[in-house]
């Protein structure tokens, strides 16, 4: 699938001269080194999947009252955002497959127009995705270091304003990656961006990891009959392994790419991954899809709500 601009131009990275970079594609154009070739089918599945996903989950939580706290509303949140990614997607993949077949024909600026809007939201999308995952990290650190402060930190207010700070954020960085998308400065700020919450999740979730590791320890010190505890300990490190490891898989590719994109643009070795520029999309939509697995789903409250609304849709 064709990107549009300015992710067609992380395709072909814009800092190396053209005889330079044919040079490079040349010696770089090994069977392996063709690309991945991904129908738009896929691209269509994936984004109706997850769109019908995020969406049940916003219905749900909107829906009962008891989800109504500033941890399901990020939550939300971040449903909203992959639900942007879904949409941006399937609007991209249409408008592409409606030109190519000649059934939509409209003027070169129309479509720079457009290529604007949707990018916009791509981009509005990736770093509200990204931002929320590590709202999400941080207000469960504040649930199991600060419980009995939780109510009087996290209050309803604080929450409001975090999300709207991270939607309004997200928005202007969006509209400045649109508008500079040609300044290696840009690119270098959203790496930054990523590895951040890379390590600000990292962080957090091993200093999780090691209080649920000192509860066992002291648990196990004082029940006979530990296996309960140890298990539910050993189902949360579980789910803090899944976390970190969803993260880094779906988005790494994509900043990997960016990063071979400022230091190495001309590299045959560089010039070959960018021709599986495709395949870091892909990710980055299944990580759409699996986000209400592992944010929305675990929760039992969340998933008796969920499967009241699909067993009432039919």
């Amino acid at each position: 699938m064709s990107t549009l601009a300015p992710l067609r131009l992380l395709r072909e990275p814009w800092n190396a001269s053209e005889g330079n970079q044919s040079n490079a594609t040349a010696a770089a154009s090994g069977a392996w080194c063709q690309g991945l070739n991904i129908p738009n089918e896929l691209f269509l599945t994936l984004g109706l999947v997850s769109l019908v996903e995020n969406l049940l989950v916003v219905a749900a939580i909107l829906k009962n009252r008891n989800l109504h706290s500033p941890m399901y509303y990020f939550i939300c949140c971040l449903a909203v955002s992959d639900m942007l990614v879904s949409i941006s997607n399937l609007a991209e993949t249409l408008f592409l497959l409606l030109l190519e077949h000649g059934v939509l024909v409209i003027r070169p600026s129309i479509v720079r127009h457009m290529d604007n809007i949707i990018d916009m939201l791509i981009c509005s999308s990736i770093v509200s995705s990204l931002s929320f995952l590590g709202v999400i990290a941080v207000d469960r650190y504040i649930t199991i270091f600060y419980a009995l402060r939780y109510h009087s930190i996290m209050t309803l207010q604080r929450a409001v304003v975090t999300m709207a700070t991270v939607w309004l954020a997200s928005t202007a960085s969006s509209t400045i990656f649109i508008t500079y998308y040609r300044n290696n400065a840009i690119l270098l700020c959203l790496i930054g961006f990523f590895l951040f919450m890379l390590v600000l999740m990292l962080v957090l979730y091993i200093h999780m990891f090691a209080l649920a590791r000192h509860h066992l320890r002291s648990i196990s010190s004082q029940q006979k009959q530990p296996t309960v505890y140890r298990s539910s300990s050993l189902k949360g490190a579980v789910t803090l392994t899944i976390l970190l490891g969803v993260f880094f898989i779906c988005w790494g590719p994509f900043f990997f790419h960016l990063i071979l994109i400022v230091t190495c643009p001309t590299n045959p070795f560089c010039t070959c991954f960018f021709s599986y520029f495709n395949l870091s999309l892909i990710l980055i939509i299944c990580n759409s899809v699996v986000d209400p697995l592992i944010y929305a789903f675990r929760s039992r409250e969340l998933w008796r709500t969920l499967r009241e609304l699909v067993l009432c849709s039919w």
